[in-house]
């Protein structure tokens, strides 16, 4: 794999993995609608509005993979959710099946099963149950995927992210927490494993 398009590479998440991955793949490419650092040894950076299709399009040309985290990552404005989670996300898939990429690993959130109860453990067999317009729109992401990846055969794997963090702050968040250590060999795994169709992952 030579090259790999980070998106949202200004954000919490994404400006670690920015770290984290810089050394693993000879390219990085690394986009945001902020403002990012210069490029690095092995680092393209490009500013772009994904929610603009030829933008989404110009930016994933000539990669390999995708590692999706451009989103608004909490409950907000349906115009902003509809904007950047939505629209955004659909521009990178089909983006994708044009240019060709064949793996994508995109940024779910635990909030797609918000309103189970916290004593309940979930798995990925478990009918969504959002508790949120925010987690209505990862639900629209996972969905995408299955459908981008039984169409298209575009190899997807989501990853339902919970408390990104380096260590857990009480028992609560605990139950939630994923270590950026963790979250950073998740991604290469679901990357580089042969044979991925649609998965689901926590």
């Amino acid at each position: 794999m030579q090259r790999v398009l980070l998106t949202g590479a200004a954000g919490h998440v994404g400006g670690y993995l920015r770290e984290s991955l810089r050394d693993v793949y000879p390219v990085l490419r690394l986009t945001d609608c902020q403002n990012l650092s210069p490029a690095g040894s092995g680092e393209e950076v490009c500013q772009a509005d994904l929610s603009d299709a030829a933008a989404a399009e110009q930016v994933v040309a000539n990669c390999d993979a995708i590692v999706h985290f451009g989103a608004i990552s909490a409950e907000d404005e349906w115009e902003s959710i509809l904007k950047n989670n939505v629209i955004a996300t659909y521009n990178i898939f089909e983006a994708a099946r044009r240019c060709g990429v064949h793996r994508i690993v995109f940024a779910s959130t635990l909030h797609v099963t918000g309103f189970y109860p916290c004593s309940q453990t979930i798995d990925s067999s478990m009918p969504v149950r959002p508790d949120s317009r925010y987690g209505v729109s990862k639900v629209f992401g996972e969905a995408l995927g299955r459908l981008y990846a039984d169409k298209h055969n575009l190899g997807c794997v989501c990853l339902r992210i919970g408390t990104f963090a380096p260590k857990p702050r009480g028992e609560r968040m605990l139950s939630t927490w994923i270590s950026p250590r963790d979250t950073t060999q998740l991604i290469r795994r679901s990357l580089d494993a042969a044979d991925i169709h649609f998965e689901i992952l926590y």
